[in-house]
């Protein structure tokens, strides 16, 4: 690896470890000044429950079952680094390859969130990444399917080591409803900075029971240099993988972007869009792009914020609608390992040049 890389690999880094450590003192600050998290920020936003939404009560299971698998995150974190961690076993295994591994919770949270739709919900499908481990896919149908990722935060950095895993708090359980292949629900619950994110199509999005405007007052107008730009590394380990990721944060840098973030989970990269703590976040440089359970649920939020999501660049002819232009909004492919997300369209599109090396415009 050359000396421009590396330096260019700490960076991320250090600023990895700079913003969970900032979201790791506040939550535990809160805790000492004795914050109350009200109980009534977890239900369903009366918006919701008093309009005529076909999906109520797809919402409510799934807002109760993401607060259940958040809660069996808490242990660990509470034990990580203390005297009482080894009598937690995690019981870490791999699925192709020592940076793709799920934990017991893992595998614990997706079987009790897909048994408990099952319940209710017979004849809807269920894509979860625990159950799909390393093999294809299933394509979306028509049918009512649920997307889940029992532990967001399972990007894995340069160092192969996971948020969850590590103890860092950036880490969430995402539950995604599709109809007639498109997201409809999307319900992100963080346990560690308990925050519940919930978007709902055509019905909004919402943190913690407070519509999310993502997109209004100088959001609107964000430029590159006075955005806060994400982009996750994942674990490309070819040389041209690493100078392709590498260089696109390097011309960002070299056209002024104000700052950049890794955080390790995808999930909550979109929602910190949606609500305005980042500006924009993009995957698909090479091997680091997503799945459809690290979309899904956060596309929701992110759109019904008046966001802009799309494609980074073509990966395969799916990413490309009837017109051939670039997919976007709830168009956007799930299956894609290409993605940017912005708070305009304005800043997605510069962005893009400016990641992808084309002839940038003025900003």
């Amino acid at each position: 690896m050359s000396n421009s890389s590396h330096s260019f690999l700490l960076i991320a880094a250090a600023a990895a470890a700079a913003a969970a450590t900032t979201v790791a003192y506040a939550f535990t600050s809160g805790k000492r000044r004795g914050v109350s998290h009200c109980q009534h920020h977890f239900n369903v936003p009366p918006e919701i429950l008093k309009s005529d939404c076909p999906c109520k009560q797809e919402l409510i299971l799934a807002v109760r079952l993401a607060i259940e698998a958040g809660k069996n995150m808490t242990e660990h974190y509470h034990n990580k680094g203390t005297a009482d961690e080894n009598i937690q076993d995690l019981d870490i295994s791999c699925k192709s390859c020592q940076s793709d591994f799920a934990t017991a919770i893992d595998v614990k949270n997706e079987h009790f969130i897909a048994s408990e739709i099952k319940k209710q919900f017979p004849d809807h499908e269920i894509i979860g990444e625990e159950d799909t481990g390393t093999g294809v896919i299933p394509e979306l149908t028509s049918n009512p399917t649920w997307i889940i990722d029992p532990i967001d935060g399972t990007l894995v950095s340069w160092t192969l080591k996971t948020n969850f895993a590590s103890g860092l708090p950036l880490s969430c359980v995402s539950i995604g409803l599709c109809r007639k292949g498109q997201p409809e629900v999307g319900v992100v619950y963080a346990p560690m900075t308990n925050e519940l994110y919930i978007g709902v199509r055509d019905y909004g999005s919402f943190r913690n029971g407070i519509r999310l405007l993502g997109c209004t007052g100088d959001k609107a107008n964000k430029t590159l240099s006075d955005s806060v730009v994400c982009f996750e590394f994942g674990y490309s380990s070819t040389q041209e993988g690493i100078d392709s990721m590498v260089n696109a944060v390097k011309r960002l840098l070299q056209h002024g972007v104000r700052t950049t973030r890794t955080l390790g989970s995808g999930v909550l990269d979109l929602c910190y869009v949606a609500c305005g703590r980042m500006d924009l976040v993009y995957t698909g440089m090479a091997e680091e792009g997503w799945k459809p359970w690290d979309y899904c649920a956060g596309l929701v939020v992110v759109m019904e914020a008046g966001c802009q999501i799309s494609h980074l660049k073509k990966r395969s002819e799916d990413d490309l609608d009837d017109d051939t232009t670039l997919r976007k909004g709830y168009r956007f492919n799930l299956y894609s390992k290409s993605m940017i997300c912005g708070v305009n369209s304005h800043l997605v599109e510069k962005c893009r040049q400016v990641i992808l090396g084309m002839q940038v415009n003025d900003f």
